[in-house]
């Protein structure tokens, strides 16, 4: 019997009108199959049973393709409220449950989680993998209701969202992921770009907007000593027990 890991994708039935919410779930099937840089439109087509150029009544080419996929996967993050299960009360299991939502995510779709690493946020001071303004609203908020003052919770989203990245972004690696950047395709067609700075409507997420200032200033290079720095501190304990 044929390897069902081998076996061409089948084409997905009419009687499931297109949409563009179609079109991302089956791009990213064929993703988790063969990863990000396989793919092109034609083949997504073909998969749907349809003309590549039908798909572009509901996508603006592969750069929109590429950015409607990543959201759909971080925007499956939930954390408060709405989340299917609620988050700890205490802030470490706050950040648990967080970073196993996120691990989860790069566990079953390790050839495209390079991809929602990479990719530009919606802001220069936002930083994947928590990269959308509701996931890190929600996940700011949390921090701030489980005790942490605004200075503590930013600069704990910063020391955070860089273990996430840089664990996951191995992990993804050692399960068979392309980490090099995908190659930036031609615009198709309007393709949605990431906001620029000064037109995000942060009207929506009001603690994101309070936030913004002290995650716009932050100084990397004393970021790294004190990660650094920690690092030592936990080896040099444990060599000394």
């Amino acid at each position: 019997m044929e390897n069902d890991e081998l076996a061409p994708h089948q084409p997905t039935s009419r009687r499931q009108p297109l949409s563009r919410d179609l079109i991302l779930r089956v791009a990213i099937d064929l993703m988790d199959r063969q990863g990000v840089q396989q793919l092109t439109m034609r083949q997504l087509g073909q998969a749907l049973g349809v003309e590549a150029m039908a798909l572009y009544h509901h996508v603006n080419g592969r750069e929109d393709l590429l950015e409607g996929v990543v959201d759909l996967l971080v925007n499956e993050i939930r954390i408060e409220p709405g989340a299917p299960t609620p988050a700890p009360d205490g802030w470490q299991g706050l950040l648990q449950w967080v970073a196993h939502s996120v691990r989860d995510l790069a566990v079953q779709h390790p050839n495209i989680f390079p991809l929602i690493a990479t990719r530009h946020p919606a802001a220069p001071w936002l930083r994947p993998p928590l990269r959308s303004l509701r996931v890190v609203d929600e996940f700011l908020q949390a921090l701030v209701a489980r005790g942490f003052t605004r200075a503590q919770a930013a600069r704990t989203y910063r020391v955070f969202t860089s273990f996430l990245l840089g664990h996951l972004l191995l992990e993804s690696a050692t399960l068979g992921a392309e980490t090099s950047p995908v190659e930036e395709p031609l615009d198709e067609g309007d393709a949605d770009v990431p906001n620029q700075d000064e037109e995000l409507d942060l009207k929506e997420f009001p603690t994101l907007a309070e936030f913004r200032p002290l995650l716009q200033a932050h100084d990397t290079d004393q970021e790294f000593e004190q990660a650094l720095e920690a690092l030592l501190n936990r080896l040099d304990l444990e060599m000394s027990q």
